[in-house]
């Protein structure tokens, strides 16, 4: 094994470091901004009543969202290992138990069937490219649209195809490495998304109905609301800051010392909540203007924003440009969600990165077809929640998110001694006091609350 003690006595990574404090915060805010942002967040937003659930996912990022996310840098980079061995390891030195590597599993199988869904989503979007750049959307109608892709998820070699190409080309990016892979991959697809979404916001503004987007969006109904809402909308937070499922705490592992925890998690927190805003007010003008429904699911995005672009001059083009860059998203934010299960082969069972990100990658792309049939042969096959696709959704996001991140800020807060948090997190000064306030109470109560009408509401 190699060593991973610096000259200094610190722990170095085994996989490498982040080039500078920006390389950081771009991975981080691209294993972040993805599909949760311009997918999720709008469709989810939509089937809750708009304002009211915006409100409470907000407050959830600030309240739960920043101190957990804190808290897995903070372990990812004093542990400098995969999740798994970070929490065994610190665990030990902290005169508890080994047994907190069972959080760290618990985060890597989160994102290994987070993983198997969302690679099929992504795919999606890479099959929209060629739409796109083909006109199949030029002058269609919103029936035409909506028809379109109810055809290709009924197209099952379709979906496997796109899923199967999803995932080889995560495979490659986390194959070559931090630097080589996941550095030089979010340098360009970070800002390329970000750029392209304020475009397309020019676009909402003078074409859609702007203001019925404005008051979906930030009107709040409470009366729409329910613990189901209120679990959804944590959920939310957690799904689109990619915490509780190891990829935050793997990437805290390889922070240079020198790189704020709280600035940077304070500047992700901004960038991705302030994305996944931009991405409704994109949608929901869009979606008023074109007479189609909020709450359309799963396939909003892929029904709203084709329809409205196939409308506009160079629409082709637009839509074309706008399905790559979200496929970027997709694909920093699938980066990020493999990468602690394939630390963690490479280190526990001694395999190269290549060989560890084949095996995990084939292990998820296996996984993914349950999702990919729930479209299609599997999608009356219903059982729980629903059907695979349904139930992995619900498992991951309701109940294994959450879950990690409250045993997360348990042990950052009350398990790890101050003196190691103060000396990641730079002192004892206000920032520390709040974060320490929130690790150790608001999160914890905050997510127990939360799981506990959950799991009340589905026994």
């Amino acid at each position: 094994m190699l060593s991973n003690q610096a000259g200094d006595g610190k722990r170095t990574s085994l996989h490498g470091h982040w080039s500078s404090k920006m390389a950081f915060i771009l991975a981080v805010t691209g294993s972040a901004v993805g599909l949760g942002n311009i997918w999720k967040f709008p469709y989810v937003a939509g089937e809750n009543g708009g304002g009211a659930f915006v409100l409470v996912y907000l407050a959830c990022v600030i309240a739960i969202g920043m101190p957990v996310m804190m808290s897995e840098i903070l372990i990812g980079r004093r542990g400098r290992r995969n999740p798994v061995s970070t929490m065994e390891l610190l665990g030990k030195e902290e005169g508890s138990s080994k047994n907190w590597r069972y959080v760290g599993m618990l985060g890597v199988i989160a994102g290994v069937f987070i993983l198997s869904y969302y690679s099929v989503i992504a795919g999606w979007t890479l099959s929209y490219i060629v739409k796109s750049a083909t006109g199949t959307f030029v002058g269609a109608t919103a029936t035409q649209v909506v028809a379109d892709h109810e055809a290709f998820k009924l197209n099952v070699g379709m979906m496997s195809f796109v899923h199967t190409l999803f995932m080889s080309l995560t495979v490659f990016v986390v194959a070559r490495g931090v630097e080589r892979g996941l550095e030089q991959a979010v340098r360009f697809m970070v800002p390329a998304l970000l750029t392209m979404m304020i475009v397309l916001l020019g676009y909402s503004i003078t074409s859609g109905s702007f203001g019925a987007g404005v008051e979906f969006l930030f009107t709040p109904d409470f009366s729409k609301l329910t613990w189901g809402s209120v679990l959804e909308a944590m959920g939310q937070a957690f799904f689109t800051l990619s915490i509780g499922m190891g990829a935050i705490m793997a990437y805290g592992a390889y922070l240079p010392e020198e790189t704020s925890i709280t600035g940077a998690s304070a500047t992700v927190v901004a960038a991705d909540t302030s994305i996944a805003i931009l991405a409704g007010l994109v949608i929901f003008p869009l979606v008023f203007a074109n007479g189609l429904q909020p709450d359309a699911g799963p396939g909003l995005v892929f029904q709203t924003l084709p329809l409205a672009l196939g409308q506009m001059p160079g629409g082709a083009f637009f839509s074309t440009i706008f399905f790559i860059l979200l496929s970027f998203a997709a694909w920093t934010s699938a980066i990020g969600l493999m990468e602690p299960a394939v630390a963690w082969l490479v280190e526990h069972y001694e395999r190269t990165r290549a060989q560890a990100a084949l095996i995990i990658g084939g292990t998820i792309w296996l996984l993914g077809f349950g999702s990919v049939f729930s479209w299609n042969i599997w999608k009356d096959k219903t059982f729980f929640q629903g059907t695979v696709f349904d139930n992995l959704d619900f498992l991951t996001n309701q109940i294994m998110l959450p879950t990690g991140g409250l045993f997360i800020a348990v042990f950052a807060g009350w398990v790890m001694c101050r003196n190691s948090t103060a000396d990641e997190l730079g002192g004892a000064g206000l920032s520390y006091k709040a974060w320490r306030f929130g690790a150790r109470v608001i999160a914890p109560i905050g997510i127990a609350i939360v799981l506990f009408f959950a799991i009340k509401n589905v026994v």
